[in-house]
């Protein structure tokens, strides 16, 4: 995949060339020619696994200014190359500046539970139009919709929080409706140690995806570590875990329940520790990681890029939305709404 968004060129396609004719980059893949852009269009490459850069092309990158980084083939942070005067500093202040501003930290958190909270609900009435919904899922909804109309008049984080920790509480109420299979089930959210084979996937799966969004970070030049809705704490990427929230239940839930209601995992894949901790054997997580990079690979239409993209590149193109929001290049940030 060779796909131009948001002002930066995203090349997946193992074994392209990149090299500058005159002052236009070219894209090749086994001698044949798949994009031709203008450089100065472009604010920045990005490159996963086994993809070439002709040198001449990275010293020019380097001289204008313009960012280089590279992933790897399942979207590791590797390396970033960025000229002498790079404005990844200038980035890093204003997402500092941020965090002391109270109404732009506030807003940004509000943001965030916003689009974990719209998007857990639609994974509900998703669920509610394909199977025969209880009235304790309908009820969820609609308190899920209650939640919405509170946020927007928050005057505090804490409160923030509150909503969020609130809406999880409702959303994971109902979550063993969503599970049509009678080999599983489930109680309770228990993240450290899951107690029971869901949780384990599900934390399994929030740590996929948790990396990519440090990985997507790392790329566009944010901290990772510096949040606005997650406390600060040494060693804790925050700002990776404010990302993730946009993510869980359209992604990685979904994703959980597909493996499950579909039986690709039983209870053969997981496996009791000592203490009451229950984890993926090493077959399931083979399988796991198959399916979420399999869907990584699916094609969705971006709401605010207007164009089809790989759902691997969601965190990335949201990475980049925060940082133009960041450097007040957007006059607002607009998380991603599943669908």
């Amino acid at each position: 995949m060779i796909k131009q968004l948001l002002n930066t060129l995203f090349v997946q396609t193992q074994g392209a060339y990149l090299h500058l004719d005159h002052g236009t980059l070219v894209v090749e893949v086994q001698g044949e020619v798949r994009l031709q852009v203008p450089l100065h269009h472009l604010g920045g490459l990005v490159l996963f696994g086994n993809v070439l850069i002709s040198p001449f092309l990275l010293h020019r990158c380097a001289e204008d200014g313009r960012q280089v980084v590279w992933f790897t083939e399942q979207g590791q942070f590797r390396a970033r190359l960025v000229g002498p005067t790079s404005g990844n500093v200038l980035l890093r202040r204003a997402q500092h500046r941020a965090l002391d501003e109270g109404g732009k930290k506030l807003y940004l958190a509000r943001r965030f539970v916003e689009a974990k909270v719209k998007n857990a609900r639609t994974v509900l009435q998703r669920a509610a139009r394909e199977h025969s919904p209880g009235a304790r899922l309908l009820e969820a909804t609609n308190e899920l919709r209650a939640i919405l109309k509170r946020l927007g008049a928050v005057s505090s984080i804490d409160e923030a929080r509150g909503l969020e920790g609130r809406a999880a509480a409702i959303y994971f109420e109902v979550f063993n409706e969503l599970i049509i299979t009678d080999e599983f089930g489930f109680n309770d959210r228990m993240k450290r140690p899951p107690r029971d084979p869901v949780n384990a996937l599900i934390s399994f799966l929030y740590t996929l995806l948790l990396n990519d969004c440090v990985a997507a970070l790392e790329g566009v030049g944010l901290d990772p570590q510096v949040g606005y809705l997650h406390a600060l704490r040494p060693g804790r990427p925050a700002l990776a875990l404010d990302l993730l929230e946009e993510f869980r239940a359209w992604w990685a839930d979904r994703l959980a329940l597909a493996l499950l209601n579909r039986r690709q995992l039983s209870r053969k894949h997981f496996e009791a520790r000592p203490g009451g901790a229950v984890y993926l054997n090493e077959s399931g997580r083979r399988i796991v990681i198959e399916a979420y990079q399999r869907r990584k690979q699916d094609m969705i239409r971006h709401p605010l890029v207007g164009d089809r993209v790989p759902i691997g590149l969601l965190p990335h193109l949201q990475a980049r939305l925060l940082a133009r929001y960041l450097r007040d290049d957007l006059s607002e940030y607009l998380p991603f709404l599943g669908k």
